[in-house]
Parts: structure tokens; sequence; C-alpha cells
């Protein structure tokens, strides 16, 4: 294996790290909820807000950092951060030890990505960035199914603290191989324009002008941020769904997703990154229109998913609905370092980031959870809330797709 597919490697397998304690606690949403004697809105303040109060702000001054500072490092620290905390959740004791365990998650995990994503634009030139992101995506596919899948296992068999506590204990020494196994490109170093040393850095209000002067980059960014609820936030509340209306158990219900995840995510990121790998030699706009296609025909599985009372059908209709919520990942990833220049990727990643994360971790767990407890005292059956809120929110991806096919318009014109 060479130097650039190694590092390819061990930075997805962190960034399947990142999403797995994400869907570890997302699992347990329901012996969370039973022990503590919370409602809907009050696990999914546990659960999302309590994580992303921090990832969201702290990721803007991270990723800020990411355009400055050696990104090895910074990624390594950020892995030792997040998985001892994630630690820290699996010995928490009560609601409040839980709730403070959980914001320091959220600090942790937002100094990972931006620099993972800044140092492997250094790695891979332009033309095949697609295709490499898109193998990094499925670092998030893989620790969905492991997060959902493990966690469920090991609540099933010993409680829900106990796969918080393996979750974590496996970050610490995987900070230590980033660190002392990966080297610090020089960056810029795949560009065809290098990066001018004498001009300092731009800042945060720099790169937020740029965005805003290129509707391409402004387009995929807001795309993503909804495409980002319409699938990810959906599949939030989706453990909590199947052993609400299916009657699995916490452990049948995270395997299921977890294959989902793994077998069919997978399989659509592969193919994704093959399909880019042909298509945007001939047009660059297909990075932005097989999201955009894609997206709306996600709606049908997804409604369906959530609307029958057949649990073969819904576990089908699943099985459509959560690889193709994935898709959209490698695509805007790449596209998020070859719309601006270098010395702004970092902080590229880090807004979007921010947004997608706003939609993915405070929107849709809050939002979901409180109109689920909102709109219960006005049905028939009060139970079924929740399977009515899910349907309306997967018409979400309309919108995205509009925003995907608008930044198709100029992304010939804007694409570096």
């Amino acid at each position: 294996m060479n130097r650039r597919n190694y590092v390819l490697l061990i930075l997805t397998t962190v960034y399947a790290l990142n999403i797995a304690d994400r869907f570890v606690l997302g699992t347990l949403i329901e012996p969370i909820k039973a022990e503590f004697h919370l409602s809907d809105g009050g696990v999914a303040f546990l659960t999302g807000v309590a994580l992303a109060i921090f990832y969201v702000t702290a990721g803007i001054p991270l990723g800020l950092l990411a355009d400055r500072t050696n990104r090895r490092n910074m990624i390594a620290w950020a892995l030792l951060i997040w998985s001892s905390f994630t630690l820290l959740c699996g010995f928490s004791q009560t609601y409040w030890q839980l709730l403070l365990a959980r914001l320091g998650v959220g600090v942790g995990e937002a100094g990972g990505t931006p620099p993972s994503q800044s140092l492997l634009a250094d790695e891979f030139p332009a033309a095949s960035r697609g295709p490499a992101m898109s193998i990094f995506s499925i670092g998030s596919t893989m620790g969905a199914a492991l997060g959902m899948a493990g966690a469920g296992w090991l609540t099933d068999l010993y409680g829900w603290r106990q796969g918080l506590i393996v979750f974590g204990a496996i970050g610490l020494p995987l900070a230590l191989l980033v660190r002392f196994s990966l080297r610090e490109p020089v960056r810029g170093a795949t560009d065809e324009v290098q990066p001018d040393p004498a001009v300092s850095a731009p800042g945060i209000v720099d790169t937020l002008r740029f965005i805003r002067r290129h509707p391409a980059v402004f387009h995929v960014l807001v795309g993503a941020t909804i495409v980002t609820f319409s699938g990810a936030g959906l599949l939030w509340w989706t453990s909590a769904f199947l052993m609400r209306f299916h009657g699995l158990s916490a452990g049948q219900a995270g395997m299921s997703l977890g294959i989902m995840s793994a077998v069919g995510g997978s399989i659509a990121m592969l193919g994704t990154a093959w399909v880019m790998a042909r298509l945007v030699s001939h047009d660059p706009r297909w990075q932005v229109w097989l999201v955009a296609l894609v997206s709306i025909a996600a709606i049908v599985p997804g409604v369906v998913a959530y609307s029958t009372n057949s649990f073969n059908a819904a576990t089908l209709a699943l099985w459509i609905f959560v690889p193709a919520s994935c898709i959209y990942i490698g695509p805007t990833l790449a596209l998020c370092q070859s719309l601006v220049p270098a010395e702004m990727r970092g902080q590229t990643v880090a807004i979007l980031l921010f947004t997608a994360n706003i939609a993915n971790l405070v929107v849709a767990p809050q939002l979901i959870g409180s109109a689920s407890d909102f709109v219960g005292p006005f049905l028939n059956d009060p139970h079924q809330s929740l399977r009515w809120v899910l349907v309306a929110c997967s018409f979400t991806g309309v919108w995205g797709a509009w925003h995907y096919y608008a930044a198709g318009r100029t992304i010939r014109e804007d694409i570096t």
C-alpha cells in the first residue's frame, strides 16, 4: 500500500469512529429515556443538542486552526479528547454527568474532520479527490453501522453504558497511531495554483465572502445542510421508531440499521466513487446532479418506511433509504476542497460541519422530538405522533435537491 492510500485508510478509520461515537448514543435513546424518565424532547436534548452545543460552537475556530497549524497533530489530539469523554459518558451515573460528558465529546469531534479533509486534499490532486472523498465518506456508513449495531448488541447483553465505554476505549490507541505514523504534507501541494506564502492566511470573514461570491459552493453548503436533515436527521430517530412501532429491542434495531449502513451504505459510496470517476471527467456538474436526483428519489422509500404498519415493507424501504441518504457525502466533501483555495479548505469544511450538524444534531433531534410531543395530543392515537412527524420531514429532500441543481449552473466556472 502506498503512502497516499495509507493516509486515506487511517483518516477514514478516524472518521468512522467519529460517526460511531455519535450513533452509539442515538441507538440508546429508548433505554436512556426510560432510566432518566425523559420525554421525547428531553432525550433529544441529551443525545443530540448536548453534543451539538460545543460541536458547532468550536467548529469554526477549529477550522481556522486547521488552516494554520499541523493537521496531523490536531487530528490526534481531537481523537484523544472525544474518545476520553465518550468513556466518561459510559461511566456516568446521573443525567447531569452524562450531559457534561456529552458536551466534551462535541468539543473533541469538532476538531477531527476539518484537518482530515484539508490534509487529504494535499495528498490527492483535484482529479482524484471525488473518488478519494467518496471512499473517505465510507467512514460515515461504517461508523454508523458499528455505532448502531455495536451499541445495540452490547446494550442487550450488558446495559446501555457498555457501548460507550468500548467505543471510547478504541479511540485511545488510534490517536497514537495517527500521531506517529502520519506526516504533515505541504499545504496546497497538489493544486495547480500554489498558495503564496507571503500572503497571510484568510480569516473566516474572507472565507464567508468568497463563498457568498461563488454560487456553486454556496448552494452546495446549503443543499448539504438540508439533505443532512432529510437523511441522517431522520435516521437519528429510526432506532427509536423501530423499537416503538415494530417491537424490536435496542440490539435488534441497531443491528438491522447497522447492516443496512455497512452493506448498503458502503456499496452506495463505492458506487458513487465509481460513477464520479467516470462522469465528472466529462462534466463536473454530475457531482451535483447525481445528489439532486438521489435526494428526490429517496423521498419515496422514506415515506413508505415510516408510514407502513408492515415490518417487512418498512425494512425493505429502509434498505433503500439508508444507503441513499449517504450518497451526497463524497461529492459534497470533494467540492468543499475543489471549489475553494487551499488556504480556505479547513474553514470551508468547518462551515459545512457547522450548518450540517445544526441540522443533524440540533434541529433534527429536537424538532422531531418536540414535534412528536406537540402533535400527540391532537391524534386519535397519540402513540403514532413520531411516525407522522418522520413522514412529514421526509419531503425536505426536495428543498435540498433544488440547491444542488442550482449549484450546477456555475460549477464549471467556480471549480479550481
